[in-house]
């Protein structure tokens, strides 16, 4: 007997689904939200995109065979940003046998990481908190702060059981193409330097890279190499600062725009926050939009040094990428796990 097709979501490509000036789609809800795009009870968002036929072809872009961990060591982060727990691991040798159990406890958010749905409210009331409007407590689908506490809805799991973000990776060198430039400076990692769009069209070009709907962007500012060659002293004062700044894509309409319309599923850079820090332009704030309006992971801190090299080196900037999130269940966010192979 054929084995059964997968079951399809209301939506399941991106010629279906409406421009950018269409939303929000729920007209009751925030502003920019895609809620009920792919069906009322939707819990993973953009990776609805991850169709079959998307996945065979972004499986094409395996031609060197080369994998490339895209992680940071769980302790690369000595003081961790946003006052997160810092990595602990012990050794726990069974004694009388030669037997060892790890025990390790760590924020998943505390080095690379995806932000999951459960991570980032809308904004509704604007309430003034820590340099951001906040949210009146509505995430993805219209899922309350009761429901986070009270259910498993919306949580990373079931990024996990939908196959993972998994898919077609393209890497903007945007710290390579900016060092081309005469008024280049690494130290703009560590400020709220917002890189605009133009920027990142101008890194596309210059790589002569395009891009497909169902694309996961990585975007790579110099954050990471930038960071580890500071002293201790200065890792220790900046990362203390209460809005630490770092840089990041740029918050607003354009980037946002952009984003939806080529059809990413997932975005993901080698800073602290993705967009620039601390948010810029609260009104296209791309945490409330991505999140928690359209159901779009975010990934940070994750490392793309190599990735960088090994691209630059075979003159191609796409590469087969995949990352199986923790399966908790509820979970909000997830160390990185990712692989990416050229």
């Amino acid at each position: 007997m054929a084995e059964a097709p997968p079951p399809t979501s209301p939506l399941r490509s991106l010629r279906s689904r409406p421009p950018f000036s269409a939303l929000p789609l729920l007209e009751s809800g925030p502003r920019g939200n895609a809620w009920g795009l792919y069906g009322p009870d939707d819990e993973i968002g953009a990776l609805n995109l991850l169709t079959p036929e998307v996945i065979r072809e972004a499986a094409k872009e395996i031609r060197e065979g080369i994998r490339i961990c895209t992680d940071l060591p769980l302790d690369f982060l000595k003081q961790p940003f946003f006052n997160r727990d810092v990595f602990k691991h012990e050794i726990r040798h069974k004694k009388p046998r030669s037997v060892n159990d790890d025990w390790v406890g760590l924020n998943t958010q505390s080095v690379s990481q995806w932000d999951g749905l459960r991570h980032y409210g809308i904004e509704g009331k604007a309430v003034l908190i820590a340099s951001a409007y906040q949210d009146e407590q509505k995430y993805y689908g219209g899922i309350t702060q009761d429901e986070i506490h009270n259910t498993t809805k919306i949580g990373i799991h079931n990024m996990v059981s939908a196959g993972g973000i998994t898919g077609r990776g393209v890497l903007l060198d945007w710290d390579r193409w900016s060092r081309t430039h005469p008024n280049y400076n690494a130290s703009l990692t560590t400020t709220t330097h917002s890189i605009p769009l133009s920027d990142l069209l101008a890194v596309a070009s210059h790589q002569n890279t395009f891009f497909k709907p169902g694309d996961i962007l990585f975007v790579r500012t110099g954050w990471t190499a930038h960071w580890s060659s500071l002293p201790d002293t200065a890792k220790a004062a900046h990362a203390s600062l209460a809005g630490a700044p770092a840089i990041g894509v740029q918050s607003s309409e354009e980037i946002l725009r952009w984003l939806w319309e080529t059809g990413f599923v997932a975005v993901a850079g080698d800073q602290p926050a993705f967009e620039a820090y601390p948010f810029v332009d609260v009104k296209w704030q791309l945490h409330q939009w991505c999140l928690a309006g359209w159901g779009m992971p975010i990934g940070e801190l994750f490392d793309l040094e190599r990735l960088a090299r090994e691209c630059e080196r075979v003159g191609k900037w796409s590469f087969w990428f995949s990352a199986a999130p923790l399966n908790v269940p509820g979970g909000v966010a997830s160390t990185g796990n990712g692989v990416a192979v050229l």
